[in-house]
Parts: C-alpha cells; structure tokens; sequence
C-alpha cells in the first residue's frame, strides 16, 4: 500500500473514484483545481482517493474520500484519514468533513475520531438536481464531523 499526491493536472483521471463520493460532477469541479488531493494504491492499483482543502481557520475539509467497491473493508478509508492527521499535524488545527446521514458515512467518521460539529440544513436538496439516497436514507442536510490534530511535528 502507498499513498501518492496528485497534481492537478492529473486528477481527472481518478474521476470514478471521485464519483463514488460524490455523484455530481458539476459539484466535483468546485472543489478538484484546488487543495491536494492523495490516492492510495494497491499493488499499483488506485484503491482510494482523498481530495482536501484548506478553509481557512487552520481547518482542513475533507471534499472528498472514496474507496472502490472491491477494495472496501481492508482500512483503506481509515488508512487516509490517518495519513492525513499525520501530514497535516502542526500545520492544521482541525480535520473535517461534511457528508450526509448516511448509515455508511456517520459511523466511518466517528470510528475514525471525528465528533460531530454542525450542519448545513437542505444542503442536499438545493445542491443537487434529483435525490440521493444511501442505505435507504434519502440525504438532506449536509452533517460536519471534525477532528482536531495534534501538535506540531517534531
């Protein structure tokens, strides 16, 4: 396993990775041209991707993380968010993301340290042109977990 940033001039490539996190391509293009973005390989094949961005604040927001369908549960997701608690220790104060309620995401955050923040309400209904449903739940507000970092580096 090895984890490799991406230029942004590459990151269209990983466009079916970035899809599983988030079904909407115009919405996509917000965010891939700016941040960093990381994708971690298997024996030479793309297993996951994590796409972040600086917001300001000493918060580092999680746009986007997806791990493929015959790649999941192996840790590859918790692998990431540990690689970037890590990278960004001393530099960032704060690691967070915004994602739906979903029956799926909810609880990869809280077992990865994250708490609950706040929320956006109807995020997904203004946002998106059709409903999204994960696990059965229909996704409406847009819910922030976050993960403080540690101290600098030594």
């Amino acid at each position: 396993m090895e984890i490799f940033e991406i230029p942004p001039e590459d990151r269209r490539d990983f466009m079916e990775l970035l899809l599983l996190a988030d079904e909407s391509e115009a919405m996509i293009s917000r965010y891939i041209g700016r941040g960093r973005m990381f994708v971690l390989t298997v024996w030479g094949e793309a297993a996951a991707e994590c796409l972040v961005t600086d917001e300001g604040g000493g918060v580092l927001e999680i746009q986007s993380i997806a791990v493929a369908p015959e790649h999941r549960r192996h840790g590859y997701g918790r692998a990431l968010i540990e690689f970037l608690a890590e990278e960004f220790a001393g530099e960032y104060a704060a690691l967070t993301a915004g994602t739906g309620e979903s029956p799926f995401t909810t609880p990869f955050y809280t077992a990865c340290g994250f708490v609950y923040s706040h929320r956006v309400e109807n995020f997904f209904i203004e946002n998106y042109p059709r409903p999204i449903v994960e696990g059965g739940v229909t996704l409406r507000d847009k819910v922030y977990y976050r993960r403080e970092l540690c101290c600098a580096r030594e």
